[in-house]
């Protein structure tokens, strides 16, 4: 049975976050699946991705191209990932499910703090995850690290 673990960005954007998460899911041995609600923002994602620093590349690739299924990390905004995440990345309020994580090792959903729409949005995912009887963590970085704020 997985967890939700909300991330709640303050200091530093998705784009910088983001591949320090995928760093420690690779490092578990995790599929990951960024899931995203618009194709022009997951392409800027993966431009990002691809122009990181040499010694913290991150295989991944952008759904729709042949090798999906083979893909370590899928920037997706397909619920159901070509390939096989045992981690689903949630941004931009892209919607996850109570059975998605009770059937992952793990959901993060990643939100923007500095937008009041992004925020009311990961509310209400709490609000309807944790009701469904899933684990929840909700982490802040407002104090310059990464603390766990919450759990349920």
């Amino acid at each position: 049975m997985g967890a939700a673990y909300f991330y709640h960005l303050t200091r530093r954007p998705l784009e910088e976050t983001l591949p320090m998460l995928l760093g420690k899911a690779l490092g578990a041995g995790w599929r990951v699946a960024v899931r995203g609600t618009d194709p022009e923002r997951l392409d800027w994602l993966d431009q990002k991705l691809w122009l990181g620093p040499e010694d913290g590349f991150l295989p991944h690739g952008l759904a729709g191209g042949p090798h999906d299924a083979a893909q370590p990390v899928l920037l997706t905004l397909d619920a159901n990932a070509a390939n096989a995440p045992h981690c689903v990345m949630s941004i931009d309020g892209a919607a996850v499910a109570p059975d998605e994580v009770q059937a992952l090792e793990r959901v993060c959903v990643i939100f923007d703090g500095n937008d009041e729409s992004a925020v009311q949005a990961a509310r209400t995912q709490w609000r309807n995850l944790t009701g469904a009887g899933c684990s929840a963590q909700y982490w802040s970085e407002t104090s310059g690290r990464w603390e766990k704020k919450a759990e349920a």
